[in-house]
């Protein structure tokens, strides 16, 4: 059985390693575009490990954001990979704010995650001496990590079973012929039993290849962080979150320390202009177009405008983007930052123009796509894998003819 990985992130690299560990018959290749695996939203997060608080009980990010992050931890401690759980503390800053902590709360406890504690405002700086707020809850088992760096391992995994990763192959041909698949990257054209997409920030146009739906698009928001000076870095002890708004899939702005001892400002959302738009000047006119006339765009603009435009003053304006952050750490000054650094997540919009939440995972034929993983995807990227490899394993066990 041979099987075609598209996308040599975590995800996708996660996916081959779980094909080839759980099926001794399966040859697996993966194709990634770029020069070096974990180029885009791996290699551009914040490298949290979340713990699963957030997320509606039952849906595939509450089930597999708390699996994923045992499974990362074991692997990392087999693998003597830097984990530092270093917890988190989500600070509900005003009254307002009590009753959707508490939902998170009792969200938190429903999908079984360990180490919570609620936290009124007096016992708040016992975890963070330099934040304030009227409550909070202590996620004490949330973590950081390198994910990058998880990703070459687990590429170097798949290396050791015998599959192969083809770095600088852009994928773009799917070409279906009877029960296999033909997968077109540059020069190269081989046909392959299986193919599964996971593709990122390009997820909807490589699902298209396939014949899959088009709905959903992905639309890519830029979020940018900056970083604290040296001097400033005792201000946090692990990382302090607000409250975040339910209307969008975002979790605000956060003070986030690193693996690395850096810590992180950020992120914000802002729409990007291009799906690898790193910096406000990257202006792709295809991803601009495809923008502009996919079937969701206009609602969605009609109806967050008003929340676009406080990002993006956001984005420009360093002493605003400093602001929503000393809401909850109120001694935080603009002058304690420096770089500035920033990802590109991929959020999928659907028709209607509703930014979808859950992780969504798509079959059209013998291509299996994976169409919205946004984060906690890092986090559950070994679960979501079993879960794919789950999902195919009938076609696996079949023999080819």
């Amino acid at each position: 059985m041979k099987v075609a990985v598209v996308g040599g992130g975590i995800l996708g690299v996660a996916v081959a390693r779980e094909l080839m560990s759980k099926h001794d018959a399966a040859t697996v290749t993966v194709f990634e575009k770029e020069s070096d695996l974990a180029t885009h939203q791996t290699g551009h997060n914040s490298g949290v490990v979340h713990a699963g608080v957030y997320y509606q009980p039952g849906s595939l990010k509450a089930r597999l954001c708390v699996a994923g992050a045992r499974m990362l931890r074991e692997l990392c401690a087999q693998r003597d990979i830097p984990y530092d759980e270093c917890g988190k503390l989500i600070v509900a800053t005003g009254e307002r704010q009590r009753q959707p902590l508490r939902d998170i709360f009792d969200r938190g406890h429903d999908n079984g995650v360990p180490g919570l504690v609620w936290l009124e405002g007096a016992d708040i700086t016992s975890i963070e001496p330099h934040a304030t707020g009227v409550a909070a809850i202590h996620s004490a088992r949330t973590a950081i990590v390198d994910y990058a760096r998880v990703t070459r391992e687990l590429g170097r995994d798949v290396a050791e079973l015998g599959g192969v990763i083809h770095l600088g192959a852009e994928v773009t041909s799917l070409a279906s012929r009877g029960t296999q698949v033909v997968v077109g990257a540059g020069d190269r054209s081989d046909s392959f039993d299986l193919v599964v997409a996971c593709a990122g920030l390009h997820a909807d146009r490589v699902a298209r290849l396939a014949g899959d739906d088009p709905d959903p698009t992905i639309i890519p928001f830029r979020g940018e962080y900056h970083v604290l000076k040296e001097a400033s870095r005792s201000l946090v002890r692990g990382m302090i979150y607000p409250v975040p708004d339910p209307r969008y899939p975002f979790l605000g702005v956060h003070l986030t320390r690193h693996i690395d001892g850096s810590v992180s400002i950020g992120p914000n959302a802002v729409l990007a202009l291009a799906r690898e738009g790193y910096r406000w000047r990257d202006l792709s006119r295809r991803d601009a177009w495809e923008i502009v006339r996919s079937p969701g765009f206009l609602q969605m603009a009609k109806t967050h405008w008003r929340t676009g435009a406080t990002e993006a003053y956001g984005s420009v304006s360093k002493r605003r983007f400093v602001a929503a952050a000393r809401r909850y750490v109120p001694e935080l000054k603009v002058s304690d930052v420096s770089s500035r650094t920033s990802g590109v997540r991929a959020q999928a919009v659907d028709r209607r123009g509703e930014l979808i939440d859950d992780f969504r995972i798509t079959r059209a034929g013998r291509v299996v796509s994976v169409r919205n993983a946004p984060s906690p995807a890092a986090t559950s990227s070994l679960a979501i894998a079993e879960s794919i490899v789950s999902m195919i394993d009938d076609d696996l066990r079949v023999t080819p003819r």
